[in-house]
């Protein structure tokens, strides 16, 4: 490592952290309600403040919902990370490969069965039946990914599985109740509102956990960026890493699929954002600055939804697309250069 590298590294984690408190002070500062900073201490470090509705507002509305922002953006752009790394190709996604639509139908079908037979869906079958979806959808691609001829045709064929998954799940829809149906259209659109401290806890028991278990495989990911062969060399049992990379990868996009629903391009845009920074591919340096970045990228996009048409509220897919859009035809186009 040169002396840049050992500049740079620091540098990009301190942007970022710098970033992050940013965004976590603008997200609890705004809203509809005005509340003033003195306020916003005394209930932050004392738990407790001297107007109950500010205190409702801070704790258990805003808070809640910037660290749900916080935990389902970094898993996403991890999500984005290892599906690049495992296809070698940059514009590898959730969203573009289609697993947010399959997890999305999976989700659909679920919550119409327990809504048919009267029963309350518990959050566990949300993130089981995100989870089965995602790995359902992933399957399909790896089934075409030996047919396919170019990574370009591996796109457009998780392109049409996302359309096929999105006409089953409209179909699926004939068959809900009216409630149902504004649920679901609601979740559709993505949106880190309604969050609670119980839907925190659960996703940072899932997320955390697979976030180290990525960690733990940073050797075998390094090794396998420079070529099958030379992660063979090395001991790295190839079907069974290629399996592990693709279980978390389902289970960062299922954690976030079925708390926010589908969100769109930030799992392609972040760790190109990242590495741009950073100017290395590097696991050990990417997977936590991914993470971080991810993290601060929701966020914002998060505040811009709330408060650009305040008080109506934007979906979250709407601004991540409007940010995420141009980076992945940014990358399409210095892809295309590239190989001409």
């Amino acid at each position: 490592m040169d002396k840049k590298e050992k500049l740079r590294y620091p540098a990009v984690f301190l942007l970022l952290g710098v970033l992050f408190v940013a965004a976590v002070f603008a997200n609890i500062n705004s809203g509809s309600v005005d509340v003033s900073w003195k306020e916003i201490m005394d209930i932050l470090l004392k738990k407790a403040g001297d107007n109950e509705i500010s205190y409702n507002i801070i704790w258990k509305i805003r808070l809640p919902r910037l660290l749900m922002a916080a935990i389902l953006g970094g898993a996403l752009s991890l999500s984005g990370y290892l599906l690049q790394t495992f296809f070698r190709n940059p514009i590898a996604g959730p969203f573009v490969l289609g697993i947010s639509s399959g997890a999305k139908m999976v989700v659909a079908a679920v919550t119409i069965f327990f809504s048919a037979v009267m029963i309350p869906m518990p959050v566990s079958a949300t993130v089981i039946s995100a989870f089965a979806g995602s790995v359902l959808s992933m399957l399909f691609v790896l089934v075409f990914a030996g047919r396919a001829k170019s990574m370009s045709m591996l796109l457009v064929i998780g392109v049409m599985i996302s359309y096929i998954s999105s006409a089953v799940t409209d179909f699926l829809i004939n068959y809900a109740s009216e409630a149902d149906i504004v649920n679901l259209t609601h979740w559709s659109l993505g949106s880190f509102s309604g969050a609670t401290w119980q839907n925190v806890r659960t996703a940072a028991m899932i997320v955390i956990p697979t976030f180290i278990l990525t960690l733990l495989v940073t050797k075998q990911i390094s090794a396998y960026q420079l070529g099958e062969g030379y992660a063979q060399n090395l001991g790295v049992n190839i079907r069974v890493f290629r399996v592990v990379l693709i279980l978390l990868s389902s289970f960062f996009s299922a954690v976030v699929i079925a708390f926010a629903g589908p969100i769109s391009f930030v799992g392609i845009a972040v760790p190109h954002i990242v590495k741009l920074m950073l100017k290395t591919a590097r696991p050990s340096v990417m997977i936590p600055a991914s993470f971080l970045g991810g993290a601060v990228f929701c966020m914002f996009c998060d505040l811009l939804a709330r408060t650009l048409l305040a008080p109506a509220e934007l979906s979250l897919g709407t601004v991540t697309s409007a940010i995420g859009a141009p980076i992945v035809i940014w990358l399409l186009l210095s892809r295309k250069e590239s190989e001409a």
